[in-house]
């Protein structure tokens, strides 16, 4: 006699929806570290990246990677699922040529190893915010605040120019986004469980853009910030 299949679970379900939501967040933001790699690779290999960085097109580039998160951000309710695509990989596109130059700081032997210190932090917390029965909503404000302090102290010490200060502020930077890779992951997988997928493909497909989004953000930050420690200096 054949057994009988046995019913899928409301918890069932939620978990299974939100580790496909997972996954196109994932698959999403690789794609888009990728081609900022690519295109910062190329932009230094070429000389693009000198030209850059000795031009106003670093300031613009600066502003137009600005002014793109927060637009994508703020209008992602309003614009379609293609728009956002095209917005995200738009501004991978131009993030790759904004840190072009840290192929002109550093060896490429130090930003393969610093990489990959990376890839595994956040690896680590990414799979703690997946796994952990804890709720990490309290993670936010505390986050958030040390953020924008990140940001504040960074702006002073544009003027400063002071190397112990610039430890410091890549010290705090990589506790902040490590917290914040796991509170974030936490939140995406809350996403897929609370409904998001209910909404039908235009909402799944735009979830997952901000979430990559996100994500994205989080690692770029966090290897900037480990560059301090594990970025070998050109001679």
């Amino acid at each position: 006699m054949q057994a009988q299949a046995q019913p899928i679970t409301i918890d069932q379900a939620r978990r299974d929806a939100a580790s496909i939501f997972l996954a196109k967040v994932f698959n999403k933001m690789t794609l888009g570290l990728g081609i900022t790699g690519v295109v910062a690779y190329l932009a230094a290999a070429t000389g693009l990246a000198q030209i850059i960085i000795s031009s106003p097109l670093f300031l613009i580039l600066a502003l137009g990677t600005l002014g793109l998160v927060f637009f994508l951000s703020a209008r992602i309710d309003k614009i379609s699922a293609t728009t956002a695509y095209s917005l995200f990989f738009g501004y991978a596109v131009l993030n790759g040529f904004f840190f072009s130059s840290i192929f002109l700081r550093y060896t490429g032997a130090s930003i393969a190893s610093t990489f990959l210190i990376a890839a595994g932090m956040f690896g680590a917390m990414a799979v703690f915010g997946m796994v952990t029965k804890r709720d990490l909503s309290g993670w936010g404000s505390f986050l958030f605040m040390g953020l924008i302090g990140i940001i504040i102290a960074f702006v002073v010490n544009i003027f400063l120019q002071s190397a112990a200060v610039h430890y410091i502020i890549s010290m705090i930077g990589v506790l902040v986004f490590t917290g914040l890779t796991a509170y974030d992951v936490q939140h995406i997988k809350r996403m897929g469980e609370e409904g998001i997928l209910s909404q039908g493909q235009e909402a799944i497909a735009k979830g997952s853009i901000i979430g990559a989004l996100r994500l994205y953000l989080d690692f770029i930050n966090l290897f900037i910030m480990l560059l301090t420690f594990f970025g070998g200096g050109r001679d």
